[in-house]
């Protein structure tokens, strides 16, 4: 370059000040929390395709069964073990029953026990470490020593148990939930109560003459919801799961209700002639599970202000 004979040209150099008005500040706009998470949500493919497949299942669940012409207990040993076909898109079982509709009237089951979980973890566990957690003192160490004792005794033996005096059916799986599924929700809801309540806002409200009852459900439920939430998605494949296995090693539903746990079961003692009778299922089962992790873990990272940061 030829600097003797370089020279400067009057547009070179722009001030900034004439295209953008330095003096003024440009505020990005404010977005509501929910629609915040809701961005940071649909980024995230993961869970975005976990909801789909969730949707997809339970449509499957409710409406298969109901628009099919083979009823999911009806026998007919004339059609016995028949492999997939037009007729019979997942084949039928040893007595002649379709598999197809078997298998989404079991996923109901499954999608059932789904919702207790929530119930359960919502009601009982929420409310029980709201309260421990708040109150603290002599109501916190009589509430966790029960919990201790009560989170001692294995699921497993405590339906084995229910069984002596109950049936085997539904309800006591549902009942059985009721014992242990909320102990981790309790922890949680207690871990994050005894972090909130000496915050500022909170003693600000106390002082103000605010009741126990507004504080916790206005003040500190507001500012924890979001872990709860997590924790409560997090909480439904453990649930889905305790059902399918006590209906696998047959301490679930009696015959002739259905249910993934039964269907595998009865698929397990014979995978080696007809093996789609279990992997049907199987996979069914496997791709719920996977699909309420994958929106659980969404969930996290759309909800959790920590993970902005990250």
């Amino acid at each position: 370059m030829d600097w003797e004979n370089f020279e400067f040209l009057p547009d070179d150099f722009e001030l900034v000040g004439d295209k953008q008005d330095i003096t003024k500040d440009e505020v990005t706009p404010s977005l509501p929390g929910w629609k915040d998470a809701l961005i940071r949500f649909s980024k995230n493919k993961g869970a975005v395709i976990g909801v789909v497949a969730i949707l997809a299942i339970a449509l499957l669940a409710i409406f298969a069964p109901m628009f099919s012409s083979w009823k999911y207990d009806a026998i007919d040993t004339s059609i016995q073990n028949i492999k997939p076909c037009a007729e019979h898109l997942f084949g039928t079982d040893a007595y002649g029953r379709d598999l197809f509709v078997r298998t989404w009237q079991g996923t109901r089951i499954s999608l059932f026990i789904a919702c207790v979980a929530i119930f359960i973890d919502v009601v009982v566990g929420m409310t029980y470490g709201l309260i421990s957690g708040y109150f603290g003192g002599v109501v916190d160490s009589v509430l966790q020593r029960i919990q201790e004792i009560i989170n001692s005794i294995p699921t497993l033996v405590v339906l084995t148990l229910l069984l002596m005096v109950m049936k085997a059916s539904l309800f006591t799986i549902i009942v059985a939930l009721s014992f242990t599924e909320w102990i981790g929700m309790s922890r949680i809801t207690r871990a994050q109560v005894l972090k909130i309540k000496e915050e500022e806002f909170v003693l600000a409200s106390r002082t103000l003459g605010a009741s126990d009852f507004f504080i916790i459900f206005k003040e500190i439920l507001p500012n924890i919801y979001s872990q709860m939430i997590i924790m409560v998605m997090m909480s439904i494949p453990n649930a889905i799961f305790y059902e399918a296995y006590l209906s696998f090693v047959g301490l679930g539903l009696p015959i002739p209700a259905a249910s993934l746990g039964t269907l595998i079961n009865d698929g397990f003692e014979k995978i080696t002639v007809y093996p789609y009778q279990m992997v049907i299922p199987v996979i069914v089962f496997s791709v719920l599970m996977l699909s309420f992790n994958l929106f659980g873990d969404g969930l996290r990272d759309a909800l959790d202000p920590t993970m902005k940061e990250m």
